[in-house]
């Protein structure tokens, strides 16, 4: 029997790699027999260099940028040949904040800007950039100011950073940026498919997770609209329905915006870039995992990527998790929650271990 293993990273606890260390150690309890293949997956957000440095090569830079809220932070990105991937977590992500620092209206994307022009120098001709993590709600704007665009208000002086500055945004101006992209492609992994505006838009849905409070949230929705209503003006782009525009706190919009960016889905490109399918077609079981196993899981995750990429080839999948909302789900043999634990690694192999045994015999191979 093979057994392919393919988490995602557990946000804030687990790597990739280690979550997909813990699950096989587990499995290994109940299949000592069995053939075990570990791949970590992302989508975009967290562990994005981790899942595609293996198969891209290259090496990996170090660079001193801007943090969420403007401190000093050192963020890693790959460069393989004219290719640089960039995770923006890195730079501007929740993980760079502690529970008691965040700051939803003031955390901005400067570093991702910094982190573009440094690949740029580089000598990189195509950048991609992972959207996931995000601590911010700016649409992109600090990672443009950043990279040569000036965004102003009435009085002509350069916006505050954040979502902030987006309520009092009046125009954009090119500046030097336009020079610096000469020759460059960017695309933007979106781990979501959410627009950036609306119901369902990057305040609404993704604003509580960064620590915005109701009044917040509303003030994020005006402020982005204007900001919308700006780029509109002035680069004659529309983004406030862009598919994926919501991604990494309206970044996906920012790109699309400011540097002309495709945004894909990222847990395809990943999955792709990975020669999952094939090591899919091989496996008699798959393990997915992640912190948070829920309805986000199917709208651009990479676990729901892998749920669905099993259910087109028969193949049975298990999904370990942290804690899941979902008690149920087409395709999904098996749920297994680990819960918070203080070792979260080894809650996860004990999980793993007690929850394969309980569908042992419901398995034929």
């Amino acid at each position: 029997m093979r057994i392919l293993i393919a988490s995602n990273a557990f946000k804030g606890t687990l790597t990739a790699a280690q979550a997909c260390s813990a699950i096989a150690a587990g499995a290994r309890k109940v299949f000592p027999g069995a053939g075990f293949e570990e791949l970590p997956v992302a989508d975009g957000g967290d562990g994005l260099l981790e899942a595609l440095a293996p198969a891209l090569g290259g090496r990996i830079v170090t660079s001193r940028v801007e943090g969420p809220l403007g401190a000093a932070v050192d963020a890693r990105w790959l460069l393989s040949g004219r290719t640089a991937v960039i995770e923006m977590a890195e730079a501007s992500g929740l993980r760079r904040l502690g529970a008691d620092e965040l700051r939803p209206l003031d955390a901005s994307t400067r570093g991702v800007g910094q982190l573009i022009l440094a690949a740029a120098a580089a000598g990189a001709s195509e950048i991609i950039v992972g959207l996931g993590g995000s601590a911010s709600n700016d649409g992109g704007a600090g990672c443009a100011a950043a990279f040569g665009f000036s965004l102003v208000a009435g009085s002509g002086r350069s916006i505050v950073p954040g979502a902030r500055g987006l309520a009092e945004l009046e125009a954009i101006f090119p500046g030097r940026a336009r020079e610096r992209l000469r020759g460059v492609k960017v695309t933007g992994l979106a781990d979501v498919k959410n627009p950036l505006c609306g119901r369902l838009g990057s305040a609404r849905v993704f604003g509580p997770q960064k620590g915005a409070g109701a009044r917040e949230v509303r003030f994020m929705e005006k402020a982005l609209l204007n900001y919308a209503g700006v780029v509109r003006e002035c680069l004659g782009i529309s983004v406030a329905r862009l598919r994926g525009g919501a991604a990494a706190g309206g970044l996906g919009a920012g790109l699309a915006a400011f540097f002309g960016a495709e945004l894909d889905d990222g847990s395809a490109y990943v999955l792709g870039r990975l020669g999952f399918e094939r090591r899919l077609a091989r496996a008699d079981l798959v393990i997915t995992g992640e912190g948070c196993f829920d309805s986000q899981t199917f709208y651009g995750k990479a676990p729901g990527a892998v749920i669905a990429a099993a259910r087109r080839l028969g193949k049975p999948v298990v999904v370990a998790c942290g804690r899941s909302l979902i008690s149920r789900r087409a395709g999904v043999l098996k749920i297994i929650e680990a819960g918070a634990a203080a070792s979260p690694g080894a809650a996860l192999k004990l999980a793993v271990e007690k929850g394969l045994r309980q569908v042992e015999l419901g398995l034929y191979f």
